[in-house]
């Protein structure tokens, strides 16, 4: 930030001070916590040499405390992707199923803004296809706030409900799928290159809320990146211009996810574990019947409570797979 010129590019310039931020507050935890450390190491001598089991007694519970709050920071120090502590581009999308897998979807996005609110995070809608019936065909959102990109992979995979289907008038128990992606948000200046002559852009009328506006211009903007054949669209803002930056952000973390993924099935390969890909890659199960159970299938962490996790509790099951990451690496 001393450089000469360092202040020409004023949005480069912020984005430094911000990760500058970032960096501080983290040293200055790890520092708190060292500071406390000492502190409670110079207690205890005195009330040692004092016999004083009342200070004995007190330092050993904050003792506790200080070790809760050391593993939570090491866990951090755990997200060290590239982009873990940055934004996130979360979608979701139906399986087959009709109505009621559209009615799922539409559930998972609700657990999934519910959790970012549970968090402090802002989200933000960028495109969404609703159901014919009820719920929604697909949906893509932003979710943005420290790390928001380190634990929403963890959702990243199919998940699968089990209830009776409030559309089926017989009251059959179904079984339905739907998608979750997850990709970091990544801005222009970082080394995702995509070349403007390998691009398709197609201008439409937005179907989505907006009034007579969006209804009389063609506002929304949908992209196809030729090589990949990836389409991905945007129409939730009010100009073309903002809604071809959407789509191209969310073009970005599409094709940067699926170059990760090549990396993680190479290392899977050379390490003799079989990766399955696609559809089959179920990673969570939502049972509301016959019986009431959440379970991860990569981790085996489960719960008994569905209820809690559709509205947001969702950190055990982040935290588990992270931890299997850990252990894996």
């Amino acid at each position: 930030m001393s450089e000469v010129g360092f202040w020409n590019d004023q949005q480069a310039a912020r984005k430094k001070g911000q990760e500058l931020s970032t960096l501080k507050e983290q040293v200055a935890q790890w520092d708190h916590l060292a500071q406390e450390v000492a502190d409670l190491m110079e207690l205890l001598a005195m009330a040692e040499a004092d016999q004083d089991e009342e200070t004995m007694a007190a330092v050993a519970e904050e003792v506790e405390t200080l070790a809760k709050t050391l593993g939570k920071q090491e866990f951090q120090l755990a997200l060290s992707g590239k982009y873990d502590r940055g934004d996130t581009i979360l979608s979701i999308h139906a399986g087959a199923g009709g109505t009621e897998a559209q009615d799922w979807a539409e559930m998972l996005l609700r657990m999934y803004t519910r959790w970012a609110e549970k968090h402090n995070y802002q989200v933000a809608m960028t495109d969404m296809t609703p159901g014919e019936e009820a719920g929604i065909k697909s949906v893509t959102i932003e979710v943005a706030g420290p790390w928001a990109y380190g634990y929403l992979q963890a959702e990243r995979g199919v998940h699968r409900l089990v209830r009776i289907s409030p559309f089926d008038a017989s009251r059959r128990r179904h079984t339905s799928f739907a998608l979750v992606e997850v990709m970091p948000l990544i801005d222009e200046d970082i080394d995702i290159e995509i070349d403007p002559k390998t691009l398709r852009v197609d201008v439409f009328r937005s179907s989505g809320p907006g009034g007579q506006h969006m209804q009389k211009n063609s506002t929304a903007v949908r992209i196809t990146h030729l090589p990949s054949g990836i389409v991905v669209q945007s129409q939730s803002e009010r100009s073309q211009l903002q809604n071809k930056e959407a789509a191209m952000r969310v073009l970005r973390g599409k094709l940067y996810a699926i170059e990760q993924e090549k990396q993680e099935q190479e290392a899977a390969r050379l390490k003799g574990k079989h990766v399955e890909a696609g559809w089959g890659n179920q990673i969570r199960s939502y049972v509301l019947q016959p019986y009431q159970m959440v379970k991860d299938l990569r981790t085996g962490y489960e719960v008994g409570n569905p209820a809690a996790v559709l509205d947001g509790d969702l950190d055990g099951f982040i935290d588990a797979w992270l931890k299997s990451q850990i252990g894996a690496a």
